[in-house]
């Protein structure tokens, strides 16, 4: 296994990682990832430590808290092996207090979190979103006070704009509180809009990305064709809708240079695409998910081996869209480009 620096952080993290949102699945979204108990959520975790793979990621609104709950189960009596990250700030109910990152929710959040992870202290704390009702220092003084308390020992984001990162790291800076050195992000070869503004600020600023659904929400297991129905067991039934839209034929045509690139390597297309993904500038870890033992021994199939240059100059054109304003200036004009090469 490779292991690799938490952005600018002291961590090494490894390549790839476990996301434990299968772990006691319940409701139309979780329930439809997997439902692993303590039992199945220990075996997994074991084939990812034999492998090398020693950071799952959960957060405390996958199945109303249970993930959290069967990850704490499964890690008993060797918590000093794994590193646990999780995230917080989603509703995890209908009253005011039960959604967002102020001090009382915060502090609440975490203690909860450690009483069904079954332990004193997490890894890495994420806040899952950012919160527009609480002001910035009020959030950052009480992740500084959690850090110094010993239940944090780093703490990032998830699914933050570009201003909102910066604005929270100059406000880190400005009163000496702990930075965010992660950000778990959306990322694959059918959604590279990490790259406009949330990779350059992360390679300026040494924040690494954790990379969620790096198939693509299901999209790239290889099941999905052109020409070809939606296959009638696959999730995207009823997940579809909760997860990020693509459209139909710039999925055919990534698949198409998936295919081709698999008959190249003999890989699979889910080991081709987090490879790829391996190959990306601030990319720390990968996150990749399983209902049960096939699936993740596939996934670790991932990594141990490297696409040529060509290889990847193929994805890299198949996948590639028009940049949003106020960034396709600089992949189109020349006078731009200059100024502001892109990162990848």
């Amino acid at each position: 296994m490779d292991y690799r620096r938490l952005g600018a952080s002291g961590l090494k993290v490894p390549a790839l990682s476990f996301g434990a949102g299968t772990f006691g699945g319940s409701g139309p979204l979780f329930g439809a990832w997997g439902n692993s108990d303590a039992t199945e959520a220990r075996r997994l975790i074991d084939i990812c430590l034999e492998a090398g793979v020693n950071l799952f990621d959960t957060a405390d609104v996958y199945s109303n808290g249970a993930s959290e709950q069967v990850l704490g189960e499964a890690i008993k009596g060797r918590r000093d092996a794994v590193l646990i990250s999780t995230k917080t700030s989603l509703p995890m109910g209908d009253g005011p207090a039960d959604y967002g990152s102020s001090r009382s929710r915060l502090i609440k959040s975490v203690d909860d979190a450690l009483r069904r992870l079954g332990t004193d202290y997490i890894d890495l704390l994420q806040l899952h979103a950012f919160d527009n009702g609480t002001p910035i220092e009020e959030v950052l003084s009480t992740l500084d006070a959690l850090v110094r308390a010993g239940k944090l020992r780093y703490v990032g984001v998830s699914n933050f704009s570009g201003w909102q990162v910066m604005k929270s790291l100059a406000e880190a800076d400005k009163h000496g509180y702990p930075r965010y050195v992660a950000h778990q992000v959306y990322y694959s070869l059918v959604g590279r809009d990490y790259e406009w503004e949330l990779m350059p600020l992360g390679l300026d600023q040494g924040v690494g990305a954790l990379v969620w659904s790096p198939l693509g929400w299901g999209r790239l297991t290889g099941k999905i064709r052109r020409g070809a129905k939606l296959p009638e067991k696959s999730r995207l039934h009823d997940t579809a809708s909760f997860g990020p839209p693509v459209e139909d034929e710039h999925l055919y045509r990534v698949m198409d240079a998936l295919d081709a690139v698999a008959e190249e390597t003999g890989k699979t297309v889910p080991q081709i695409a987090i490879n790829w993904l391996l190959q990306r500038p601030t990319v720390s870890s990968v996150i990749i998910g399983a209902r049960n033992e096939e699936q993740l021994r596939q996934n670790l199939g991932a990594i141990g081996w490297t696409l040529t240059p060509e290889q990847i100059s193929k994805l890299d054109a198949a996948s590639e869209v028009t940049a949003p304003y106020p960034y396709f200036p600089y992949r189109r004009q020349e006078g731009f480009a200059r100024l502001n090469p892109p990162a990848v």
